[in-house]
């Protein structure tokens, strides 16, 4: 990107896309009101990784390949929506603030969250579809400068996200107030398959 307004341009892309309501800002959300920030700090690093890494993939052409195979976006669709109901009920079995361990969080647990997650596989290829220049050279070049710009506004993007939650925990040294919290936030993530699997790709 030579160009400092479609820098500028991607930088709020990356922010606002990183920053919104979706099933991994919920699932980070319930990890910092169980661990904390700085325990769930490892988790909020994987999201970034993993989403980064896609974008990266997205970039380089496997997003092209994906959208050519409409079975392949139903099976991704389908077992990013198993995957995440999974996590809601991990989370809402947790009976302690240690049960975030349990969860499938961490840093590998999110990083690969990413790659089944069909709202940020169409985020990557609509990022890729307005900003890939042609004129500035090959994909892989561009693929790099894609992530660390991403990286770069995501993270304090989604920061909030896990000291919200973990904002929570002063209200959670009762076991009911740590339960219902628990089940609340399982039920929002749950609740995030509703539009995926609703929505034709």
């Amino acid at each position: 990107m030579h160009d400092p307004a479609q820098t500028v341009a991607f930088l709020t892309f990356s922010a606002v896309l990183a920053g919104t309501p979706g099933p991994s800002n919920a699932l980070l959300t319930a990890v910092g009101a169980q661990a904390g920030v700085r325990r769930g700090l490892p988790s909020l690093l994987g999201q970034v990784t993993g989403m980064g890494a896609l974008l990266f993939t997205i970039t380089v052409g496997l997003g092209n390949v994906l959208l050519a195979h409409p079975l392949a976006l139903q099976v991704l669709k389908w077992a990013g929506a198993a995957m995440i109901c999974w996590m809601a009920w991990r989370i809402a079995s947790a009976q302690h603030a240690e049960g975030a361990t349990k969860a499938p969080a961490g840093f590998l647990g999110m990083a690969v969250f990413q790659w089944v997650n069909p709202k940020a596989w169409l985020a990557g290829v609509a990022a890729v579809a307005t900003f890939l220049d042609r004129r500035t050279g090959g994909a892989l070049a561009q693929a790099v400068i894609f992530v660390i710009l991403f990286t770069l506004a995501a993270f304090p993007s989604c920061l909030p996200w896990l000291a919200g939650g973990a904002a929570l925990q002063r209200f959670l040294r009762a076991p009911r107030a740590r339960r219902v919290v628990s089940v609340v936030m399982a039920a929002l993530l749950a609740a995030s398959t509703i539009p995926l699997v609703a929505t034709r790709y």
